[in-house]
């Protein structure tokens, strides 16, 4: 635990929550009130729903290993950010969040997001949690007939009849490594229903069900990953897959494609990139 730098951050976002908003009243008394219109730890520890003392022994590091429980209920109230709802954790458990603060973070990314992708001079697009696509460039539009990208890139790649014939070796190369990720986004996002009307569909599909129920591999992200591809204007070729995630919108994702037209993987492949020893 780092119990100075779990206080600062806590402390500065307590004194800026007014009590009113959740229909207390603000303390007269002296003591452990927030500076300006801030909560009292005593009011915090009532919004949470634990017991008195509690947000003050959490916030001077007497509370060892805190559940994500606790500190979920204390965040909420304090107002963090989905970034700031990440440092809480890791200054108190030294480890990241096993799930995300706000609902809609994995559905919404930053708008200047859109200007990232479109500056991208291979193909590049944003889905968000449930692989709907948010954002493209130009290459990318080129991609698919009439310039028009489907609205879920999930379900293109696994139930459209396209997606067969662009994705080259669809069945034996891209398939088995898509429907894993399908697979790990209904973990995480058990309660998402548009991964899970995806899902249902896929069971029912002739090709994607058997496949789906083998569970061979457990690929969750084609990072790194060189696919063949039939590009619909430059022919085939090999795509070299580079995949992010935006960190404010957890478990939405960045792709960038970078598309080599008429030439075999040994001609793509780069080696990793390393710090130089000092």
């Amino acid at each position: 635990m780092n119990k100075d730098a779990l206080n600062g951050l806590l402390e500065s976002r307590r004194a800026l929550i007014d009590p009113a908003t959740f229909g207390l009243e603000r303390p007269q008394r002296q003591g452990r009130r927030a500076a300006g219109l801030g909560v009292s730890q005593e009011q915090l520890d009532q919004i949470a729903g634990y017991a008195p003392r509690t947000y003050n022994r959490l916030v001077n590091g007497k509370i060892v290993d805190p559940s994500f429980d606790l500190l979920r209920a204390y965040a909420r109230p304090l107002r963090l950010t989905e970034q700031e709802w990440v440092a809480m954790c890791r200054f108190a458990r030294s480890e990241d969040p096993t799930a995300r603060l706000h609902p809609r973070s994995g559905l919404e990314v930053p708008g200047m997001w859109a200007d990232a992708v479109e500056g991208f001079r291979h193909m590049a697009y944003i889905t968000d949690q449930s692989y709907n696509l948010l954002a493209h460039n130009e290459p990318f539009a080129d991609l698919f007939a009439n310039r028009q990208p489907p609205p879920n890139m999930m379900e293109w790649m696994l139930l459209s009849e396209a997606a067969r014939t662009t994705l080259t070796d669809w069945k034996t190369v891209w398939a088995p490594y898509v429907l894993p990720q399908l697979r790990g986004a209904r973990a995480i996002l058990p309660e998402d229903c548009i991964l899970a009307a995806i899902e249902q569909a896929v069971i029912a599909d002739l090709e994607c069900g058997p496949m789906y129920e083998e569970r061979t591999t457990a690929q969750v992200h084609p990072d790194g990953q060189m696919r063949p591809l039939l590009h619909p204007l430059l022919g085939p070729g090999w795509a070299n897959i580079c995949a992010a995630e935006p960190l404010s919108s957890p478990n939405a994702r960045l792709m960038i494609v970078m598309f080599y037209p008429g030439v075999g993987p040994s001609h793509v492949r780069r080696p990793h990139l390393r710090a130089q020893a000092v």
